[in-house]
């Protein structure tokens, strides 16, 4: 049987910087014998809103794993994304704010385009400088076995837009209990809770989650906040941030009432291309 860690490049492997991700990344370099190929690539792009946890958990999967990951961050130029490092990633949200300054408009729920934007269209122009052409290298992406949903719904989109796509984990029928038993047993992890996400507040999560989320870190909320108000919008229609942060500071059973599942809260091919307008 062939093994699904062992990836056949071109390749470009998708890390979103969550514990599934970061799982498989760990699972192809030790299919390669713990050097990847030279045209098999890891990638991670930081809108500015991740966690500090997440870039610092990225930063350590590199280490530990023995393998370059190329931070990428978009860039309102050509090509559309500039190569920073842990040290340099943008921390205050500032590609996020370029792109709604270039936009003028909020994304929502049914326009997601901050992730086309912000961790797609990166990628895809690294891919572009390495002279691969879309369909013809294969983009590897962290969904479960048990996310099998999502990982149709990621088939669907490839085919529609002519790419390439394989979901290592979902081959080897990896599920959700398998990553969480891996992580117990090491000696770093992501600093996280699985509702807590990556991208601090995303407006694609549900409500209940954004609300322990403010409630667990207030500042988070701010940034968002200040969006809504200079472009006199809101991310969800339901509740701008200013209403959010309200009922936050009004619950206080917040933990017990939500109920979380981490495949709403992880940033990546879950959304982008085919959900809304570039």
């Amino acid at each position: 049987m062939t093994d699904p860690f062992k990836i056949t490049g071109p390749a470009m492997i998708s890390f979103s910087g969550g514990r599934t991700s970061a799982d498989m990344v760990r699972r192809i370099v030790a299919a390669h014998g713990g050097q990847l190929p030279d045209d098999v690539v890891v990638c991670f792009a930081n809108t500015g809103k991740e966690r500090e946890e997440s870039l610092r958990f990225v930063h350590e999967c590199g280490l530990n794993f023995g393998v370059r990951i190329r931070w990428l961050e978009w860039r309102d130029t050509k090509p559309c994304f500039e190569e920073v490092g842990y040290n340099s990633a943008s921390r205050n949200g500032e590609p996020f704010a370029a792109l709604i300054a270039k936009k003028k408009r909020l994304p929502n729920w049914q326009e997601r385009w901050c992730t086309s934007y912000l961790k797609l269209l990166p990628m895809f122009a690294l891919a572009e400088s390495f002279g691969w052409v879309a369909g013809q290298y294969s983009e590897v992406i962290g969904l479960r076995d048990d996310e099998g949903m999502r990982v149709l719904r990621g088939f669907e989109r490839a085919e529609k837009d002519g790419r390439k796509v394989v979901y290592p984990l979902a081959n080897a029928k990896i599920r959700k209990a398998d990553v969480l038993a891996f992580w117990k047993t090491q000696s770093f992890d992501l600093q996280l809770e699985p509702w807590e996400g990556n991208c601090d507040l995303c407006m694609a999560t549900g409500k209940a989650v954004r609300l322990a989320r403010i409630r667990r870190n207030p500042g988070c909320a701010k940034w968002w906040h200040e969006q809504e108000v200079a472009t006199n919008g809101v991310f969800d229609r339901r509740d701008s941030v200013a209403q959010l942060i309200e009922k936050a500071r009004s619950q206080v059973d917040m933990f017990d009432q939500a109920a979380f599942d981490e495949a709403d809260v992880e940033c990546g091919d879950g959304c982008g291309f085919g959900e809304g307008e570039l």
